[in-house]
């Protein structure tokens, strides 16, 4: 072959290459809200490490978003963001789903980011000593992350296991990462309802006891009887409606995040998360990381079993969610759809 018949096939070549490129393009559902805002209580905790990777590995930006990122304390300060109308989503918790569907809010999850809370009751070592059951929480100082964050619903849960009610104890939002640590270690508080990487921190300190631990699946079938959907994206009813390949979209780039968890190593979630999640502490995140990634979902699916404990786990404190379907508070299509097209050659 001479050198302008060469020519000639890598240009046929290129042009090939060009076309499918084109046509893969043209065949891809172009997100009907490109710029979306998505709210997130306390980006830095394990339990919504799946939404980190997403954003930082860039498959947002491959489904064709733009991902705006508004963090806050708690989980419920995100969920009044999107009720109020200042977050399109939510990387958030499955309970305020079923809370607001209960008064009358149409909401629902399209991805479940975990099937165990991870979340730990923390003594301080001090009380650590005689603890047997949840009833010994009566009358202490509790911390959580916000009020109505799933940290408290994990206290109430905790409670009503021992017959108490709510207020058997005091409530004290402490945030999460370091003000949540200072407040247990300084004795401001009793206990706390933490999530990694703190719990990895105080338990490397030696200064708390994880007396609930539900990074363990041992624990988290105690208390809840089985797999529980804990982290999710959730959005209003009308908003997926309105723009299913923006749905679509998020749930692409975030199965695809889960399954990027599934293989990778602790080294390598380390590089791809901002440093400020880990500071000086490399190797205690190291740790935390590798207690959480059982709790992950392999495809992002909600199962009627994961659905179903947290459901029973909120009846208790709230008799309002008798009226709901528990079946319309999520909706499995778009990760369904995501997990097909990853399948295919």
């Amino acid at each position: 072959m001479n050198r302008h018949s060469r020519r000639a096939v890598l240009s046929l070549g290129l042009a090939a290459l060009l076309a499918s490129s084109l046509s893969q393009a043209a065949e891809a559902p172009r997100p009907e809200k490109r710029e979306i805002t998505i709210a997130v209580g306390g980006i830095g905790v394990m339990y919504y490490l799946p939404f980190v990777i997403a954003k930082q590995r860039g498959y947002f930006h491959d489904a064709g978003l733009n991902v705006e990122v508004v963090d806050f304390p708690g989980g419920a300060k995100a969920l009044q963001a999107l009720i109020g109308g200042s977050a399109d989503m939510v990387s958030g918790s499955f309970e305020h789903v079923l809370q607001m569907q209960a008064k009358g809010q149409a909401i629902q999850s399209i991805v479940t980011q975990g099937e165990m809370p991870g979340l730990a009751l923390m003594l301080r070592k001090d009380k650590a000593a005689s603890w047997r059951s949840p009833a010994n929480l009566k009358g202490l100082k509790v911390g959580i992350s916000a009020p109505g964050s799933s940290t408290q619903l994990f206290l109430n849960a905790l409670l009503a296991k021992a017959d108490l009610k709510p207020d058997a104890v005091s409530v004290i939002g402490v945030g999460t990462g370091a003000t949540a640590i200072a407040a247990l270690e300084s004795g401001q508080i009793d206990a706390l309802v933490g999530v990694d990487p703190s719990v990895s921190v105080l338990e490397r300190h030696g200064s708390a006891v994880a007396v609930v631990d539900t990074r363990k699946p041992g624990d988290s079938k105690a208390v809840y009887g089985g797999s529980y959907a804990a982290g999710a994206i959730y959005a209003k009813t009308a908003f997926i409606r309105d723009n299913p390949k923006t749905a679509q979209a998020v749930a692409d780039a975030m199965t695809r995040s889960l399954a990027w968890l599934k293989q990778a190593t602790p080294q390598q979630i380390v590089a791809t998360v901002p440093p400020a999640f880990y500071g000086k502490n490399q190797a205690v995140y190291q740790q935390a990381l590798a207690k959480n990634l059982p709790s992950y979902t392999a495809g992002g699916v909600m199962t009627a079993e994961a659905a179903r404990n947290v459901y029973q786990s909120l009846l208790p404190n709230h008799p309002a969610l008798k009226r709901i379907s528990l079946e319309s508070c999520y909706d499995n299509r778009f990760v369904l759809q995501a997990g097909k097209q990853a399948a295919k050659p």
